[in-house]
C-alpha cells in the first residue's frame, strides 16, 4: 500500500512539474545550469546519439573546470592569508629595537603562524677573505655554497647541516627552507625547519619566502646601521 501511495504521489508531482513548465516555457532559457544537468535522450535506438555524447563530454569538462576553479579560489584564499601574516610579521620587525628582539620576533611568528618546528638565523662575513679566515667554522663550511644565492632552497635536509642550524632539534627536522639574507656587511641564511617531510619540497613556490628574506635582511641592515651610528 505504501509503495502504491508513493507511486501515485510521484505521478502527481510529475504532472505538477510538467504543468508548471508548460506555463513557464522560458524557464530553462533563464536557468541554463538546470538544463545542463538534465538527461534529454534522443531517439536513436540502442545507440547513443552524437548529441548525447557531446553533452556528456561537455558536462565532464564543465565539472573539471568547476573543480579547477574551486582549487584556484582555495589557493588564492591561502595566499591572501599568508600575505596577511607576512604583513603582521613585517610590522613587528619594524619596531624591534635590537637584534635579539628581531630574532625572537622571527622565531615566534614563524613557529606560531607559519607552522615551523624550528627556526635559525646564521650570519656570515660578506667578504670572501673573511670567510676563508673562518673556514674552520662549520657554519661557514656547510653553507659557503649557499650564502651568495638569491633564491630559496627547499627540500629534505642533510643531517650534518640540520645539526649545525637547529642543534638538538635537528633529529626531528625532515624538511627545511633556506632563505638567503643580505645585510650590508653580512650575508646569511634564515632556516625554517619542519618535522613534515612534505612541508618544504624542491618544486614549491618560494616567492613569499624570498619576500620574508628581503624584509629580514633589511631589518638586520637597519640594526647594523644603528649600531655603527651609536
Amino acid at each position: 500500500m505504501n509503495r502504491l501511495t508513493d507511486e501515485l504521489d510521484q505521478v502527481v508531482n510529475d504532472e505538477r512539474v510538467a504543468a508548471w513548465l508548460v506555463h513557464h516555457p522560458d524557464f530553462l532559457l533563464r536557468h541554463p545550469a538546470v538544463l545542463a544537468k538534465l538527461d534529454v535522450p534522443h531517439g536513436s535506438g540502442s545507440a547513443t546519439s552524437l548529441i548525447e555524447r557531446q553533452v556528456a563530454v561537455l558536462r565532464e569538462q564543465l565539472a573539471n573546470e568547476r573543480g579547477r576553479l574551486r582549487h584556484l579560489v582555495a589557493r588564492a584564499h591561502d595566499y591572501e592569508a599568508l600575505l596577511e601574516r607576512l604583513h603582521a610579521l613585517t610590522l613587528r620587525l619594524i619596531v624591534a629595537p635590537d637584534l635579539q628582539h628581531a630574532l625572537q620576533v622571527l622565531e615566534q611568528a614563524l613557529c606560531e603562524h607559519f607552522k615551523a618546528d624550528a627556526v635559525a638565523v646564521k650570519l656570515f662575513p660578506l667578504e670572501a677573505e673573511q670567510r676563508e679566515q673562518r673556514s674552520g667554522d662549520p657554519r661557514v663550511r656547510d653553507f659557503v655554497d649557499f650564502v651568495d644565492r638569491d633564491r630559496c632552497l627547499c627540500g629534505p635536509f642533510a643531517p650534518e647541516q640540520a645539526e649545525t642550524l637547529f642543534g638538538p632539534l635537528a633529529v626531528a627536522i625532515h624538511s627545511a627552507a633556506l632563505v638567503p639574507l643580505h645585510a650590508h656587511e653580512h650575508t646569511g641564511v634564515l632556516a625554517i625547519g619542519s618535522a613534515d617531510p612534505k612541508r618544504f619540497t624542491p618544486d614549491m613556490g618560494t616567492e613569499l619566502l624570498e619576500r620574508l628574506g628581503a624584509i629580514a635582511g633589511a631589518k638586520l641592515a637597519d640594526l647594523a646601521h644603528r649600531g655603527r651610528a651609536g
